[in-house]
């Protein structure tokens, strides 16, 4: 079974590596397949109405795969409302509460990792290759933050 894979990204900066993603589904030439679970643009300005459907489609993927260019920890000037430093932290975050396995490709070593990444198990990928995202996917682990449980 292909995975379903929520792909969180910066829109503003990022969003051609996505459709780079979608180019390589559709290629019978590439090795890559995956069900695409991230939602279309959401034409809302409501965060309540942006969170739930990130939600939803976060709920209804195998895995998160997180794509870290320049701007993926900078602050979103909405940042108060959504309750963390952006969106791809809160991503990150609804992926890591709900089970999701995660993976990160880093557009270049020296972009500045999102926060909610701080002690959370993931698989890396340090280059946007077709080979690399896909070792990260399957590698990807089942439990997404390392807990340490004192008895």
């Amino acid at each position: 079974m292909k995975p379903k894979v929520f792909v969180s990204f910066d829109y503003d900066n990022d969003r051609n590596f996505k459709y780079l993603l979608e180019a390589w589904n559709k290629n019978p030439k590439f090795d890559f397949v995956f069900d695409d679970a991230t939602p279309e643009e959401i034409n809302s300005t409501n965060v309540g109405r942006i969170k739930a459907a990130l939600t939803l489609k976060i709920k209804s993927a195998t895995h998160t795969l997180v794509i870290v260019g320049k701007y993926a920890n900078f602050p979103h000037q909405n940042r108060s409302l959504i309750g963390y430093k952006n969106w791809i932290n809160f991503e990150i975050h609804q992926s890591i509460e709900l089970g999701k396995r995660i993976a990160v490709v880093k557009l270049d070593r020296s972009n500045e990792s999102p926060e909610e990444l701080t002690n959370a198990n993931v698989a890396w990928a340090y280059s946007f290759t077709e080979d690399n995202i896909i070792k990260a996917l399957e590698t990807a682990p089942f439990f997404s933050r390392n807990i340490q449980r004192y008895v």
